[in-house]
């Protein structure tokens, strides 16, 4: 599994993947697509560095270099998988289920602790199964009820956006940031 690049030099067009968002909006007025109800097709202004370094030092990492270099070039989440990619700092509805998750990643260490998990964890359904830690991990948004995309900031995984599905499936590994958010971009 690739894991995510840390060159700075790697930069994301953003030009491109606003045309492309434009593009899926337009295809899809009714937002028929699914999560499109939720994202809209909007895309959140870029972050300043400063605001992405302020954020590193609050929580004692540093982020991902593709989804560093995308909160900085494209956007601070918007339009994207499923229901969308949450905001950096961004507020979540307490009647949401993001909301108890995007509380938990903001405690103090949270981030910073190194994520445990290397491969695959069964979910606490299963025969025999204890709960799992996700620290070291930011939750990115929801991908269907109860299921969330988590993105990897420490440990030998960092950079991959894991699926989360704390009832039932346990944690799945995926892509990097960029492979998972340009895999979207590419469907629509």
């Amino acid at each position: 599994m690739a894991h995510d690049s840390t060159d700075p030099t790697r930069h994301w067009d953003s030009a491109s993947i606003h045309a492309r968002v434009e593009a899926m909006a337009q295809a899809d007025p009714a937002r028929r697509r699914f999560g499109s109800d939720c994202h809209g097709y909007r895309l959140r202004p870029p972050l300043a560095e400063e605001t992405i370094r302020s954020f590193e030092r609050q929580h004692g990492v540093r982020l991902p270099g593709s989804y560093r270099a995308f909160l900085k070039e494209v956007a601070d989440g918007g339009a994207g998988p499923d229901h969308g990619v949450l905001g950096l700092d961004e507020q979540v509805d307490e009647e949401d289920a993001l909301h108890q998750l995007r509380e938990e990643d903001r405690h103090a260490g949270f981030l910073a602790a190194p994520f445990p998990h290397t491969d695959a964890w069964p979910g606490p359904g299963r025969e025999g199964s204890a709960k799992y830690s996700v620290q070291g991990s930011l939750v990115l948004g929801e991908q269907r009820c109860g299921t969330f995309s988590r993105l990897v900031v420490t440990g030998r995984n960092a950079g991959q956006v894991w699926t989360d599905d704390p009832v039932w499936g346990g944690l799945t590994p995926g892509p990097d940031f960029r492979a998972w958010y340009t895999a979207w971009l590419a469907v629509g």
